[in-house]
């Protein structure tokens, strides 16, 4: 198989990374790597999806790997894994051997050790440039589901229609599933016994970084969890508010402390990303310079500032997307030749322990097994995004009355874009469409 050829299958399947922005995988497939790097580190708490899937399909993953590797004709695959995830390692090593390129990293307990800047430094000790992609130090990363999904491609031609997520928090028995693409939240909560709570607050992903949703919200290619809450949780509560309020909070008590910037794994590895700083310019009402603002586009999002580090229950997090996504709509491009800083030397001590930041959340009394189950789920009714990555949306090639099987194209990739087609998750008739969904029920 040449790279053209993968690339073709890895684009007709749908496949995107299954986890955080839905970059086109197809894309990744570069010749100009070294490495692989693949990423089992489970970044948020309480998901459970990437070390189950290295530990049901090890080999599957592995020869995937190994299959990628030769066609890029990369160095080696390095399998990044915590090494609490004794089952997932053990899974692992009894394959490692049939594989030439492929080693294992054993990584820390820590947080955010699932964004692929961190996970690269401490399995390669390489940095990534400000505002730059992993492929600039020679590096492609994909998470297990995602090469699962080649796997399936390359294997069975099955394109991208279902996504395995995990369904915890406060409900009666948490389990990670194997769910249709388009199916509404609270119908998956009922496959977990429902809801603990009297009234419940959904979030969509993690903890950390995950977005508080309605019941009626679907699931997308990049869903890794549902997460159920009281909504007085303080995770809730932390996440919801308008950013106006947020504001007059941080002009009122800010204090100036420096601990969201001494807790910033981006700024510990000499990234120019300094919250306390944006937090002195943005509440002080003049724009004397200009870096602050700026700065914001380097930030991952991974809300250790706002969730674990401000003693005061600030929000920098929010109010640095707030501002990055303005610059973003404004047309204003991602700094480049930004100087890089050396790494802090305190940084190993500025790490945050999972069981910490667990316990400081007020989840540890969630943190228990969810099983993971590939039994069939009989979804109603599906509402299928056309846009659930990276790039252009999917253009539909259905009309409403058709009839469609799982698996069936129903909207094409955009021609000569960064795209990706979507496929029916479901059979059933297709009820409705629009420049957003295709709505589709059982039949």
């Amino acid at each position: 198989m040449d790279i053209q050829e993968l690339r073709d299958i890895v684009r007709e399947c749908g496949i995107a990374g299954a986890g955080g922005a839905g970059f086109p995988s197809y894309a990744k497939l570069d010749q100009k790597a070294d490495t692989i790097l693949l990423n089992c580190a489970e970044c948020e708490p309480l998901l459970k999806v990437h070390r189950q899937l290295l530990q049901k399909y090890p080999y599957e993953i592995m020869s995937t790997l190994q299959l990628i590797a030769d066609v890029l004709e990369v160095k080696e695959v390095i399998i990044g894994v915590k090494e609490a995830y004794e089952k997932t390692v053990n899974a692992a090593r009894t394959y490692l051997s049939f594989f030439s390129k492929l080693s294992l990293s054993l990584l820390k307990e820590i947080y955010p050790m699932g964004d692929e800047v961190q996970l690269i430094y401490e399995t390669l000790g390489k940095v990534v440039p400000p505002g730059s992609i992993p492929l600039e130090v020679g590096v492609v990363v994909f998470n297990v589901e995602t090469i699962y999904n080649i796997y399936c491609a390359v294997n069975q031609k099955a394109p991208v229609s279902a996504k395995y997520l995990t369904i915890a928090g406060a409900v009666k028995n948490p389990i990670t599933v194997l769910a249709p693409i388009g199916m509404a939240v609270e119908d998956l909560v009922e496959l977990a016994g429902g809801a603990t709570a009297g009234e419940p607050a959904y979030i969509m992903g993690g903890p950390m970084t995950g977005e508080v949703v309605a019941p009626y919200d679907t699931v997308t290619k990049t869903t890794n969890a549902i997460l159920v809450f009281p909504k007085n949780h303080p995770v809730v509560l932390q996440k919801q508010g308008s950013t106006s309020i947020d504001m007059k909070k941080a002009m009122a008590s800010c204090c100036q402390c420096e601990m969201c910037t001494d807790l910033c794994p981006r700024n510990q590895l000499g990234h120019p990303i300094t919250p306390h700083l944006f937090m002195r310019a943005a509440t002080s009402g003049t724009t004397q310079k200009l870096d602050p603002f700026l700065s914001t586009m380097f930030c991952c999002s991974c809300g250790l500032c706002e969730m674990y580090a401000c003693p005061q229950g600030l929000a920098p997090r929010k109010l640095i997307t707030e501002y990055k996504n303005g610059l973003r709509r404004k047309g204003i491009p991602i700094p480049k030749g930004v100087p890089l800083k050396p790494v802090n030397q305190m940084r190993e001590y500025r790490t945050v322990p999972m069981e910490r930041l667990i316990s400081r959340l007020g989840l540890s009394e969630y943190n228990v097994d969810a099983p993971l189950t590939e039994e069939t789920i009989p979804a109603k009714q599906v509402r299928i995004k056309l846009n659930m990555h990276i790039g252009a949306g999917a253009v539909p090639v259905v009309h409403k009355g058709d009839i469609v099987q799982p698996g069936d194209l129903i909207a094409k990739a955009e021609e000569g874009k960064l795209s990706l087609p979507v496929h029916a998750s479901i059979a059933g008739e297709v009820l409705e469409i629009n420049d957003m969904e295709i709505l589709v029920r059982a039949r």
